[in-house]
């Protein structure tokens, strides 16, 4: 690492140039894309909201997306013009809901975001059925779910577009801001270029009014010496979330249950609880850190207040885990007997949601 950055400082390329392009092949190589299909930007919020103008996305047009996600994803329909529609998420895996979905089509409806919560795909092949039956596009939000996959097909691959975020806490991480929007052809790619450097179409001549959405070559390079270690990362991941399962689950805790079909990443690791005040203050003393993803549902956030969205039909199952579900310690790195501690201190003050 070190290397590699002292190389970008060397020759000066800090903007564009060979370390982004090599960084975009590399990472559409996993993914199964053509190279120049993958677009390097800013952050993962960019990037979801340039699969959206991708995918046709405009203002007035309503998109379906649930309000279980971090508030990036409503923010990109927002700050595109749209409308946003809440629906509910399954109780199973915490994805969105294919039938809540169907619910909430109107003669409006462009798009549904297809949000693979903390590492776990959603039910890629219901949400397409439904998507194709009435001529929406699918966007994927795929900022938790690196190497994440449906059926043995890769998330990003189902839709019309897909937004990857690298924010350093992600499964793969960068030492700063940046993603990724991943599009299905060459002309898309290509405007998407255009868009995130000014519009530009030479260097000082802009063909329409965009953006400064550019992936720095920095932030490039840091992530292709990352990237060969995250089959061997999400591994680990995967070994660390299966002995939570088994001793959780045991004793009564309702954890992440993915479909047959899905191989889930755990980007985190989220547990139900009765008594999560006392579950984090507990181990918070003795060392243990704990978060919450999420508090506050989109579709009650205090910005939305003056914005213009829907909610079709009950939010029952986010209602729901809002106060329930608190996140446990998973990365990489964690050793057994970190892991055992995690666990036993966990056991030995939560309580099980009747």
């Amino acid at each position: 690492m070190d290397a590699a950055i002292a190389g970008i400082i060397e020759d000066t390329t800090f903007i564009k140039g060979q370390p982004v392009a090599a960084f975009e092949a590399a990472f559409a190589g996993i993914l199964g894309y053509e190279p120049a299909t993958v677009v390097g930007c800013s952050n993962g919020t960019s990037a979801v909201a340039l699969a959206l103008r991708a995918a046709g996305v405009g203002p007035g047009d309503e998109v379906i997306l649930p309000s279980h996600t971090f508030f990036a994803t409503l923010e990109a329909v927002v700050n595109m013009g749209a409308i946003p529609v809440f629906a509910d998420i399954r109780r199973s895996d915490y994805t969105i809901d294919p039938d809540s979905v169907a619910d909430c089509i109107s003669e409006r409806t462009r798009a549904v975001i297809a949000v693979h919560i903390f590492g776990t795909p959603c039910d890629m092949t219901r949400l397409t059925q439904i998507c194709d039956r009435h001529s929406l596009k699918i966007v994927e939000d795929c900022a938790q779910s690196h190497l994440a996959n449906w059926d043995g097909k890769p998330v990003s691959t189902f839709g019309a577009a897909a937004g990857y975020s690298f924010y350093p806490g992600k499964n793969l991480g960068a030492y700063g801001d940046a993603g990724a929007t991943v599009v299905k052809d060459l002309e898309q790619a290509t405007f998407i270029r255009s868009y995130i450097d000014h519009g530009r179409s030479g260097k000082y001549e802009c063909a329409v009014i965009a953006d400064n959405l550019r992936l720095d070559a920095l932030q490039a390079k840091v992530l292709s010496v990352k990237l060969p270690h995250l089959a061997g990362w999400t591994e680990r991941r995967r070994a660390i979330a299966a002995f939570y399962n088994e001793r959780f689950r045991s004793a009564g805790f309702k954890t992440i249950e993915p479909d047959k079909r899905a191989y889930a990443v755990y980007h985190v690791y989220v547990v139900e609880v009765a008594n999560r005040d006392a579950v984090q203050k507990e181990l918070a003393a003795v060392g243990i850190d704990t978060g919450i993803h999420y508090p506050i549902p989109c579709h009650a956030q205090p910005a939305l207040a003056t914005a213009e969205h829907r909610i079709p039909t009950p939010l029952t199952v986010t209602d729901d885990i809002v106060n329930r579900i608190v996140s446990l310690p998973i990365y990489p790195e964690l050793n057994e007997e970190q892991m055992e501690r995690v666990v036993s201190n966990f056991l030995r003050v939560a309580v099980p949601v009747p």
